[in-house]
C-alpha cells in the first residue's frame, strides 16, 4: 500500500498503528467466508470435516490479499475522515 495519495497527498497512515483496527474487519470478512463456504458445501452433499475445513482454509487463503487490502480500505473510510471525491483528480488539474 502507498504511504500517501499521488494525487492529493493525503498520507494514509494516520498515526501509528491506525491499521490495528482494520483486523477485526478483516476477520469479520473471514468469518463471513467461512459461513458462505461452509453453507454452500452442506447443500452441495454430504462431505467429511477434512472436506469442510481444507475447503474453507483454501478458500480464505486465495481472498486474503483482497481481505488485508479492503478491510484497510474500509477502516480508512470510517474511522479515518476521508471522503471519496471521484472528480478530484479533474478539481486539481484544471486548477494546476
Amino acid at each position: 500500500m502507498h504511504s500517501q495519495c499521488d494525487v492529493c497527498g493525503l498520507h494514509y497512515e494516520r498515526e501509528p498503528g491506525f491499521f490495528f483496527g482494520a483486523m477485526y474487519i478483516s476477520y469479520a470478512f473471514s468469518v463471513a467466508i467461512f459461513v458462505a463456504v461452509g453453507v454452500a458445501l452442506s447443500f452441495l452433499g454430504d462431505f467429511s470435516l477434512e472436506v469442510y475445513l481444507l475447503t474453507i482454509i483454501g478458500v480464505i487463503a486465495l481472498f486474503l490479499p483482497f481481505l488485508f487490502r479492503y478491510s484497510r480500505i474500509l477502516f480508512l473510510h470510517i474511522f479515518g475522515g476521508v471522503d471519496y471525491e471521484p472528480g478530484y483528480k479533474k478539481k486539481v488539474s484544471e486548477v494546476g
